[in-house]
């Protein structure tokens, strides 16, 4: 398959803007996954299988599932966000897209920036979205609920910041997937405690907004650092291919 037409590397005076390529790499990106339609849905039903059969799998007693309602959808979360970072830069590296993307003259950065960011759209949104639904399955209360949303939507940006490096650093391997997995879930959990521990906190009446500035710290943080660290990931990997 051909690379993309709007990624075609033009001369400096042709070429778009910064935020003029940002952008539409961004709708591309969406445009892409909403044709895409399996690896659209794909983390939404997992999500929503991995809260479902986890009653059925450990107990259904409310008191329980209130206590670690929290945590379920909190993993359920990152789950389904490790399970599509896959996709985020392999359909681009099969077609050529990629390395027409690095010889962009605009940064890099901003470039991994905007497809990082249409990843969160596609997946780490909805599934902020989702939660308030299974949040009430597992029997989370009003003032938890809340909480669970907010850390969610705080933290799943950073999941996909993250998983971006490694989905950089394993482009082209063979069995990536689960190197993937070796490489980025040790760096999910900060986020996984301070997200859990959140909702914790506010159930129990205690003030959390050490917690919540701490999670805005690590968006600041992956914000910053992680689309620098995946842009030399991805000419790492596309120098050795």
């Amino acid at each position: 398959m051909p690379a993309d037409p709007a990624m075609v590397v033009r001369s400096p005076e042709d070429s778009p803007g910064t935020f003029g390529a940002m952008r539409s790499l961004f709708l591309r990106d969406l445009r892409v996954a909403f044709r895409q339609k399996q690896d659209l849905l794909n983390p939404l039903l997992f999500f929503i299988m991995v809260v479902s059969l986890f009653p059925l799998g450990v107990s259904p007693e409310v008191s329980f599932l209130s206590r670690a309602g929290s945590g379920i959808l909190w993993v359920a979360a990152l789950l389904s966000v490790l399970l599509s970072l896959d996709h985020l830069f392999r359909h681009d590296y099969d077609d050529g897209t990629l390395e027409q993307l690095v010889l962009q003259p605009q940064s890099l950065f901003l470039l991994v920036l905007a497809k990082t960011l249409a990843h969160w759209v596609v997946t780490g949104l909805p599934l902020v979205l989702l939660s308030p639904v299974l949040g009430v399955m597992v029997h989370l209360e009003g003032n938890s609920l809340g909480m669970l949303c907010l850390t969610l939507l705080i933290g799943t940006p950073v999941l996909s910041l993250i998983g971006s490096i490694g989905a950089a650093l394993t482009l082209g391997l063979r069995s990536a997937g689960v190197l993937l997995s070796l490489l980025i879930i040790p760096l999910y959990i900060p986020v996984l405690i301070f997200g859990t521990g959140t909702v914790a906190a506010a159930a129990e009446g205690a003030p959390v907004g050490a917690y919540i500035a701490l999670m805005g710290a690590f968006l600041v943080l992956a914000v910053t650092l992680a689309p620098f660290a995946t842009a030399a990931a991805l000419r790492i990997s596309l120098s050795n291919s």
